[in-house]
């Protein structure tokens, strides 16, 4: 059984979390509470396997609570709010904090029948893939510089960067991606499994002001240029073609791929056609197997590619069955992995 505690203000949300649960023998409600400090209280308490969290409450927000339960009794914790422009800011901070993932309230019919087949999904997903959480708590301490060198680039030809998350992906993403140096002579293509809104808006112009990279959310039909990050809206497969000696982002609305859109799959078969062997590639976290097939197929065809290691990893299902493919060239910590991607492409540009 997975033992499970709602948090929300509201008596009638708390209600309808547990006649969303009540679909599924495998969850247990152990207990609720109606604002952050009695969740606290209640985790130390109950020690649930995982938490369902508000984020606006009285008394204690759900963000305070987040960062207090992480430092004192660490739990899987999913926020359950409105993604609004404001509410994706907090769910980013909540996921920075510690949260492992976030589920998205809706007032329709049909949102609501989504909300809880996710709701219920990711509680089972996230259980079953025992996550990390002592590694999600030191990440937030580790503060390591910019990946410093003499770099020779001397570049002949394109060269693009492809880097793929899911769960635990934006803390992940904080380690790797302002630790790239600003002179990078290739784009970076960031595919992180998120739902059609605003956060990957809000993910980007986190990632932009702590990193020497221009980083921003990926904009259908626009010019790819060197040194800039790009991160595949939610809702979108993220795709690269080129005509003309220009190479352009394409968004497609299309058919989910492994249950996700954006999916790193589609996006790194896309990145063959332009870029053949000059790919560097890395799957960092998250659950599923999206990846493993086109980065197998970025490396028969002569790119690098680099997996997170399990014991810095916050999910390691992607990784893993990236692995089990074949389809990785070597497994790094978290913390080695800018210098792996930069170490790679210099090798790339000089032809090694």
């Amino acid at each position: 059984m997975i033992r499970t505690l709602i948090v929300d203000d509201s008596a009638f949300m708390r209600m309808a979390i547990r006649s969303m649960l009540a679909s599924s023998l495998d969850i247990k409600i152990v207990g609720d509470a109606c604002n952050g400090k009695e969740a606290v209280e209640k985790a130390r308490t109950l020690h649930p396997d995982i938490i369902i969290m508000d984020v606006n409450m009285p008394v204690m927000d759900g963000l305070t609570a987040v960062k207090t339960i992480m430092n004192t009794d660490p739990v899987p914790i999913i926020m359950f709010s409105t993604l609004t422009t404001e509410g994706s800011k907090e769910a980013l901070e909540a996921l920075h904090l510690g949260a492992i993932d976030f589920v998205t309230k809706s007032e329709s019919h049909h949102d609501v029948n989504k909300a809880e087949r996710e709701l219920v999904d990711k509680i089972k997903n996230i259980h079953s893939s025992n996550p990390n959480i002592l590694r999600l708590i030191n990440m937030r301490k580790f503060k390591g510089e910019v990946v410093r060198g003499k770099w020779k680039w001397k570049c002949a030809g394109d060269f693009g960067i492809l880097i793929g998350s899911s769960t635990g992906g934006p803390s992940s993403l904080e380690q790797v991606i302002p630790r790239l140096p600003g002179d990078l002579p290739a784009p970076v293509f960031v595919v992180q499994h998120m739902p059609e809104g605003s956060f990957c808006r809000q993910l980007a112009e986190r990632l932009n002001f702590l990193s020497e990279l221009e980083i921003k959310e990926a904009r259908n039909n626009e010019k790819v240029s060197v040194g800039v990050v790009y991160i595949a809206p939610g809702g979108y497969h993220m795709t690269v073609r080129k005509a003309l000696d220009v190479t352009r982002i394409k968004l497609i609305k299309g058919k989910p791929v492994h249950a996700v859109m954006p999916a790193v799959d589609v996006t790194a078969e896309s990145m063959l056609d332009v870029y053949g062997k000059n790919i560097v590639a890395s799957i960092l976290t998250g659950m599923g197997c999206d990846g493993a097939s086109g980065f197998k197929k970025m490396r028969d065809a002569g790119g690098s590619t680099i997996a997170c290691s399990e014991d810095t990893c916050v999910i390691f299902g992607m990784p893993r069955a990236a692995i089990e493919a074949g389809a990785i060239d070597v497994v790094k910590p978290i913390f080695e992995i800018p210098e792996e991607i930069v170490n790679k492409l210099e090798a790339k540009c000089n032809g090694k």
